[in-house]
């Protein structure tokens, strides 16, 4: 009798774990490094203007960890950036607030920053910008909508 008590506890006891292995196992499967980018332009700004420089943002976001690892590259400005950062949320030709601000505004700009639940949910559905501000474009010189 104490043998096949013994048994069923064995059973028991690895079942589950191989239950908690499996709940691990499909958490890490669902998780995803979504690429995002933006080509910056003139043009995109609201309202547009007619700079001549151009810039590119890539970004990788980690579902799992909601970690956003980016680097925003420029050139050809009116003048010294003044100012860069990711607004949000709002579509393409709307402007929004500041949703994280660049720790540089020399190119390339790089950095990481771990997102809210909000924040990813935003940035994933396409409502973030990438702005560049300058001395003669403050409300920002160059743009770009970040998308997969």
């Amino acid at each position: 009798m104490k043998k096949a008590r013994y048994r069923v506890c064995v059973t028991l006891l690895g079942t589950a774990a191989l239950s908690a292995l499996l709940i691990v196992a499909t958490g890490a499967a669902n998780a995803e490094v979504v690429k995002l980018q933006a080509d910056l332009k003139g043009s995109n700004e609201v309202p547009p203007n007619n700079s001549s420089g151009s810039g590119k943002a890539e970004a990788t976001f980690d579902t799992d960890t909601k970690t956003l690892t980016y680097t925003i590259t420029f050139a050809g400005l009116t003048g010294p950036a003044m100012g860069a950062h990711f607004h949000g949320p709002s579509e393409a030709g709307k402007n929004a607030g500041i949703a994280l601000p660049f720790k540089t505004v020399q190119s390339p700009i790089q950095g990481t920053a771990t997102l809210t639940e909000n924040q990813a949910t935003d940035l994933l559905a396409g409502k973030w910008y990438a702005n560049i501000h300058t001395a003669l474009n403050p409300g920002g010189e160059l743009r770009g909508q970040m998308v997969k």
